[in-house]
Parts: C-alpha cells; sequence; structure tokens
C-alpha cells in the first residue's frame, strides 16, 4: 500500500531540493548516473512513497520540486511509459517483491516499458482481447496478438493483459502481467506512420512465458488493474507524463554526459514526444508571432476561443486532482482527455492557418524545420490513443453523469460464446 502524503511546507521542500541540486547537478555527467542520483535521492518523482523513490510530497509540494528543478536547469528525471503507466499501476497492485524488482530501474531510466493492451479485434472494445495466458506451473504462457504499442521496440519489459478464463463474461476473465519483452517467442513489428516515424508497432507471442509471480493483481481481475493504467494514461496531472527529460520513446544512450543528450534530444525530437510534452504550444505562439496572424480580427477571436479551451482544460485538471481518491484518478480524466484532443485539433488548425501558403510545405522547406507539421500529422492519433473520443464519451455520460449504460448483450455472456474473429481455445 502507499504511503500517505508527508505533509511539508513548500518553503521547506524548495530548500532542501535546491541545497541538493547544488551537490549533485552537472550538465558534465553521464546521463546514467544523473538519473541514478535523481531517481534514488526520491526528487526525480516527488509524489511516490518515501519507501519506493519517492519522497511521499502533496501534489503542491510535488510541483513546487519540479519548479525548482527547472529553475536551477537540472535536466529531469526519466519519462515515458515507464514512468507514467507502469509505475504507478505497480506502485497500486504491486507486491513488495515486484516493486524491489521493477521500480529501481524505472525511477532511474536504466529499464523502458512499453504497454500491451489493444489488439487488432479488441480496441474501444478493450475487453474483447483474445491474446490468452494458459497456465503451466508457475508460469503462465501467452499466445496472441497486440497492436499500437508504443516503443515496444525498445521496451525492455512490457504491461501486457490477456485472457485467462474464457467461460465467464469478457471483463472478468482477464489477467494483469508484466512481462519480458527479451525472450523467444516475442515479436516486435514496427508500424510507420505518416509522420514517417515509427512510434507504434505490432507485437507478436507465440508462447512467451511469465512468471506468475510477474502477474499483477488476483488472476481475473486484470481488468480492475487495467482502469488504473488507463486513468493515469488519460491524466494530465500524472507527474510521470511530460515533467521529466528525455524523449517518451527509445532506449537513451546512458554513457552520454547529459549535455550531449540535451543537444541530441533537441535535433532528433520526435512528433510523439513532441505532441505528449505540450511543446506545440510555445512553437504555435513563435509561429503566430513570426507571421503576423494576430493582425487578423477573425484569427484573433479563434484564437481567444482556443485559449479559453486551454484555461477550462486546467482548471479541469486542478479539479481532476482534488476529487482523486486514494492518489487514483476519477471518471474525471474522461474529460480531459476528450478536451484534450479538441484543443491538439485546433491549435493545430490554427497553426497551419497561422502560416499562410507555408503550412502546405513540409519537412526542411517549412517554417521550423517543419515540427509544427509533424505535430499536425500526429494530432489524429490524440483522438485515438489512451482511449478513443467515443469511449471517453461513454465514460463521461455512465461514470460521471450518472447516464444508463449502453445495452450490451454480451456483457455477461460467456466470453468463449461470443462471436469474435478467433476465440482463444483453452
Amino acid at each position: 500500500m502507499a504511503m500517505d502524503p508527508v505533509p511539508v511546507s513548500e518553503t521547506t521542500v524548495v530548500t532542501d531540493v535546491a541545497t541538493w541540486l547544488e551537490e549533485n547537478w552537472s550538465p558534465d555527467l553521464s546521463l546514467g548516473e544523473w538519473w541514478n542520483r535523481l531517481g534514488r535521492s526520491g526528487w526525480g518523482f516527488p509524489a511516490w512513497p518515501q519507501a519506493w523513490f519517492g519522497r511521499g510530497l502533496t501534489g503542491s509540494a510535488a510541483r513546487a520540486v519540479i519548479a525548482e528543478r527547472t529553475r536551477h536547469g537540472a535536466f529531469g528525471p526519466p519519462s515515458g511509459i515507464s514512468t507514467f503507466l507502469a509505475a504507478p499501476t505497480i506502485l497500486a497492485y504491486g507486491t513488495d517483491a515486484q516493486k524491489q524488482r521493477y521500480l529501481p530501474g524505472i525511477a532511474t531510466g536504466a529499464d523502458v516499458w512499453c504497454q500491451l493492451f489493444s489488439e487488432p479485434e479488441a480496441g474501444s472494445d478493450m475487453a474483447s482481447l483474445q491474446t490468452r495466458a494458459v497456465r503451466d506451473g508457475d508460469e503462465w504462457v501467452i499466445t496472441g496478438q497486440k497492436v499500437w504499442s508504443s516503443g515496444a521496440q525498445f521496451a525492455r519489459y512490457g504491461i501486457l493483459i490477456a485472457r485467462t478464463d474464457p467461460d465467464v463474461p469478457k471483463h472478468k476473465g482477464i489477467t494483469y502481467f508484466l512481462i519480458d519483452m527479451h525472450q523467444a517467442g516475442v515479436e516486435v513489428r514496427p508500424l510507420r506512420e505518416m509522420t514517417g516515424e515509427a512510434a507504434f508497432n505490432e507485437v507478436f507471442f507465440s508462447e512467451a512465458r511469465v512468471a506468475d509471480a510477474d502477474r499483477l493483481g488476483a488472476p481475473g481481475e486484470g481488468w480492475r488493474v487495467a482502469m488504473t493504467t488507463l486513468s493515469n494514461e488519460r491524466d494530465p496531472n500524472n507527474p510521470g507524463l511530460g515533467t521529466g527529460g528525455g524523449s517518451l520513446l527509445g532506449k537513451p544512450d546512458l554513457t552520454m554526459t547529459v549535455a550531449a543528450y540535451q543537444a541530441q534530444q533537441a535535433a532528433e525530437i520526435d512528433a510523439f514526444s513532441f505532441a505528449i510534452s505540450g511543446g506545440a504550444g510555445e512553437l504555435f505562439n513563435r509561429l503566430v508571432s513570426k507571421f503576423g496572424a494576430s493582425e487578423h480580427p477573425v484569427f484573433r477571436q479563434q484564437r481567444a476561443a482556443l485559449h479559453s479551451d486551454r484555461v477550462a482544460q486546467r482548471w479541469t485538471a486542478q479539479r481532476a486532482k482534488a476529487n482523486a481518491k486514494g492518489g487514483q484518478p476519477g471518471p474525471e480524466v474522461s474529460t480531459l482527455k476528450l478536451g484534450g484532443s479538441n484543443v491538439g485539433r485546433a491549435l493545430r488548425n490554427l497553426g497551419l492557418q497561422a502560416m499562410g501558403p507555408h503550412g502546405m510545405l513540409a519537412a526542411a522547406d517549412a517554417p521550423e524545420d517543419g515540427l509544427f507539421h509533424k505535430y499536425a500529422l500526429f494530432v489524429p492519433a490524440t483522438s485515438i490513443a489512451g482511449g478513443s473520443d467515443e469511449v471517453q464519451r461513454n465514460i463521461i455520460g455512465e461514470r460521471a453523469l450518472g447516464m444508463p449504460k449502453e445495452p450490451d448483450l454480451s456483457r455477461d455472456l460467456p466470453f468463449r460464446e461470443l462471436r469474435v474473429t478467433q476465440r482463444p481455445s483453452n
């Protein structure tokens, strides 16, 4: 169980982290050494429990740490699926042995993780997943296919949900695992996107194995555990998302100096990391200024509407943080996820409009070396990843507003009786 947040004044926190940074931070350190120092000090993820690489701080105190680190110019901790999806779920449901095994590599950036949830026949209706796990003594044998797995080609471990009991309704026969990606029986095939990059992948399991000791939660309760993961994925308050250092995809070279790695990052930023980290807003403002778009009254009105939407997003994020129960985000995060998709589309449209005919260019011919154009091509993914806009509307209606659930005749049927393309044979 996670420990309660530690009540401490922000002034004390800022003083403590500033002193620590003075003694430890240097851009000449190797990336591995810096992340090791930062992770083990607890200042990398201050909202995590004290026993597990954190400081157990409240939200405002944790944010003060991040602000002081930024003011100091120190590079942030690792970011990505490892820190904003895997770690919160392991902290919530993991045994002490699992925390001891996996959290050090996450906190120090030594291990990259991926998410193995969606399937070709189980996207929006994820509970219809067909990847199966069959018990074999102290291990489970995994067979099936996943898709849209961000960064799987770089990952050491994955968070995986698989069907372990086809004789119960689809939501009840699912189990959650922590799986080693570097083993026989795991094949990763990158998917090339219209950005020209390959952030997503197909992953095929052919009798891959995972120890029962790496099962997260009880057998058949994987859906409940997965909802914790998805809530964090949709929650912009999640301290592991966009507040750290490094690309959200890829395996960093830990032997590089921090300064060299930062320079490489700035030169080679991928569309996925750029979109998730929020850098598009700053680039948008720069383009608006460069092309004088605000001189046009209609554009000013459209920009004002966008600003209002972004302010509403920040207010909703604060409310969602305040309403979180036991540190776990609630259905309000679906409002944030849906609103974020709308803001992303509006920002894309106005950014391209601001550039006028330059908005039709691409790559090095476009302003800012085409970075905003790359972001524009990636924006449609934000309406799908982490749960589509339609799924978010259902969650808001059913769980936040208390409206009746959509009719689903399959909800109470054993999974084996459902009409799916390929039912597990076990």
